[in-house]
């Protein structure tokens, strides 16, 4: 079971992670893109992502945005490491 971060240490590994913001146990952040279909698109290459590094996002979608949230379930639905690396490989991916 993974351990979940103090708030003092979320915010610091968020200094790191651009428009990414902390509240209610989750580290989140919206991506607006051009249209439907690269925001589509975006949410693909995150599943794939996620899932080679066994973590599942919340992903909430309305035409062109795409809200992600992060929190990991098995550490009592908090913030832990995981939840920062699929961040970072979000972020690389957009």
């Amino acid at each position: 079971m993974m351990e979940a971060l103090t708030a003092t240490n979320i915010e610091q590994k968020l200094q790191s992670l651009n428009g990414w913001g902390y509240s209610d146990d989750k580290i989140f952040k919206q991506f607006e893109f051009k249209n439907f279909r690269e925001a589509l698109s975006f949410i693909v290459k995150v599943g794939f992502e996620a899932e080679e590094l066994g973590h599942h996002p919340n992903i909430f979608n309305v035409y062109n945005r795409v809200e992600i949230a992060l929190q990991t379930h098995d550490a009592g639905d908090k913030v832990t490491q995981k939840d920062v690396e699929l961040a970072r490989a979000i972020e690389a991916l957009f």
